[in-house]
């Protein structure tokens, strides 16, 4: 019982990870009505950032959230300004074919810069330390990912169901026109809101650094999980995100347990027999 209930509970912590990279891709689909191609390599752009920092500066690999946050903030307010806002709201495969070319960009930068090979961020003894609660044993790792998590979820949760702020995401995304009529400048929302997405996934790419090692071509993958969990979980449903990426992350852990190679096919599995049972995702509103 000790080993099912560890497998569990690191199956559960994994899809905590994969719905922390699905957070951001929520927002930008929820608010923006846009799918960012170029997700899950910005992911890898903020662990590739994390690890300059670290041999920059010699910090340790937590404490470069504090230069990789500011920075992905100003990527994401620039590439909106200078670039997405020009095609967000025209037709529906712009922004598609401008953050695929933007993936493609990012991937080849940081080969030419970093090189193919595969690297992580080093974090001392946090990677080895653990929790005992009697026969079951939880990496302090893996429990630090999934506290931050759940208390990001939160707060964006809080953010936008109780803030002005969120009151103009809402407007905004509801009916763009209308909100403009009343005050809201979108473009400029849309910035400060792919800043505030580019943050999160700034974090998310520091604790994914220390987690697993990482290269230049990992971004699609990367966006593989979020988009799952965001679908998985029901479009528009922040918390349906999260227990989307709960879900792939418990599929691939027991998936390897049948064969080790299997995990990610486990997960990618379920989420289509998920789709095909409940198209509309866990928590999202069924249309008839």
């Amino acid at each position: 019982m000790a080993a099912i209930a560890e497998l569990l509970i690191n199956g559960l912590m994994l899809g905590a990870l994969y719905a922390l990279f699905a957070l951001g891709l929520s927002l930008s689909l929820g608010v923006m009505k846009m799918i960012n191609l170029a997700h899950g390599d910005f992911i890898v752009l903020g662990a590739y950032l994390a690890g300059a920092t670290m041999s920059a500066t010699g910090w340790p690999a937590l404490a470069t959230v504090a230069v990789v946050l500011p920075v992905m903030f100003a990527i994401g307010w620039l590439l909106q300004t200078g670039l997405l806002n020009r095609v967000v709201g025209t037709h529906e495969l712009s922004p598609l074919l401008v953050t695929f070319g933007l993936s493609v960009v990012v991937q080849n930068l940081l080969m030419e810069v970093f090189s193919a090979n595969t690297r992580s961020l080093p974090s001392g003894d946090l990677s080895l330390q653990g929790l005992h609660l009697g026969a079951v044993s939880i990496g302090l790792l893996p429990l630090l990912i999934t506290a931050v998590s759940i208390g990001l979820y939160a707060a964006t949760h809080a953010l936008v169901a109780r803030t002005h702020l969120g009151r103009q995401a809402r407007a905004v995304s509801d009916d763009p026109a209308t909100a403009r009529l009343v005050g809201v400048n979108d473009k400029r929302f849309f910035a400060l809101m792919a800043g505030f997405v580019m943050a999160i996934t700034g974090l998310a790419a520091v604790l994914y650094g220390i987690r697993t090692p990482f290269a230049p071509s990992a971004g699609p993958e990367r966006l593989l999980f979020a988009f799952e969990a965001v679908v998985l979980g029901g479009l528009g449903s922040l918390w349906g995100s999260f227990a989307g990426g709960l879900v792939i992350g418990l599929a691939q852990v027991l998936g390897t347990q049948v064969s080790t190679g299997l995990g990610s096919f486990f997960g990618h599995l379920v989420f289509l027999v998920a789709l095909l049972v409940r198209p509309q995702g866990l928590f999202g509103a069924s249309r008839h």
